[in-house]
């Protein structure tokens, strides 16, 4: 597969990261925690929901910085934002998790779930079991899987394990090759990037032009590139009511307020 340079070094990391990781707290250790851990709130129901009743399912994203963008928000308060967020009317909301790249952390995920009542995702780059049952540990409702990071059997594993531990999950793809892959799986949920790995370009076209390929039993999230009420209107038109947006949140002075102004 031809994994984009910076999703290559991000990956390459992760497995650095997982060694680190498990040598300080075991894979057994994390076992135990995940049997205490809350029970889900249902990331995938909350977005069929919206979608019933003819509202926008949008994933609210809380991150702080991006490999591209840089810091995104200074004043950066996981819980408030989460509750902003709550208040505006959001079906789920989306944490980075990742430090090196987008100076994510655990503690934000546990943050901003506390904070309101909202399905959370463990936005992360995961190539290991481990990450998935850490993920549970720190109560996350959801994971991320992106296609063009895992092999096809790694991420089957990946999915079935999520599965097993009462996690949802979201795919991820870029192209319709990746997409046939992400289809052989079960997920109700794929995620549509309009960003070009390869060279950060973003366009709606991405989207656009995988929908005639998607099965009907799935519901499309498109991610990235949705800034203002237009690209909302474009998507709504082409029957899209999933979508997943940060930086034009994050970049506001009120994150709810923009989430009202964009899609309410």
């Amino acid at each position: 597969m031809n994994t984009p340079t910076i999703l290559k070094k991000i990956i390459d990391r992760k497995w650095e990261e997982v060694k680190e990781r498990s040598a300080n707290t075991s894979l057994a250790k994390l076992e135990a925690l995940v049997k205490n851990a809350a029970p889900s709130r249902g990331f995938v129901n909350s977005i069929e929901q919206r979608i019933k009743n003819g509202d926008p399912a949008v994933i609210a994203e809380i991150k702080k910085a991006s490999p591209s963008k840089g810091i995104l928000r200074e004043n950066f308060h996981p819980d408030l934002i989460a509750k902003s967020y709550a208040q505006a009317g959001a079906a789920c909301l989306s944490v980075l998790t990742d430090a090196d790249f987008f100076k994510g952390h655990e503690s934000y995920l546990q943050q901003a779930r506390q904070a309101c009542e909202l399905p959370v995702i463990r936005k992360d780059f995961i190539v290991d079991p481990y990450q998935i049952f850490e993920a549970k540990a720190i109560n996350a409702d959801a994971v991320l899987l992106i296609v063009s990071a895992l092999e096809f059997g790694q991420m089957k594993d990946l999915y079935n394990l999520a599965g097993k531990l009462n996690l949802d999950v979201l795919v991820e793809v870029h192209d319709g090759e990746e997409l046939e892959l992400a289809q052989k799986l079960d997920c109700r949920l794929v995620g549509i990037n309009n960003r070009n790995l390869h060279t950060f370009d973003v366009t709606l076209d991405t989207t656009l032009g995988l929908l005639k390929e998607i099965k009907n039993d799935r519901i499309v999230i498109t991610e990235s590139g949705i800034l203002n009420k237009n690209d909302v209107k474009l998507m709504q038109d082409n029957n899209v009511n999933g979508f997943l947006v940060g930086e034009a949140f994050m970049r506001a002075q009120d994150p709810g307020e923009e989430l009202t102004r964009l899609f309410f």
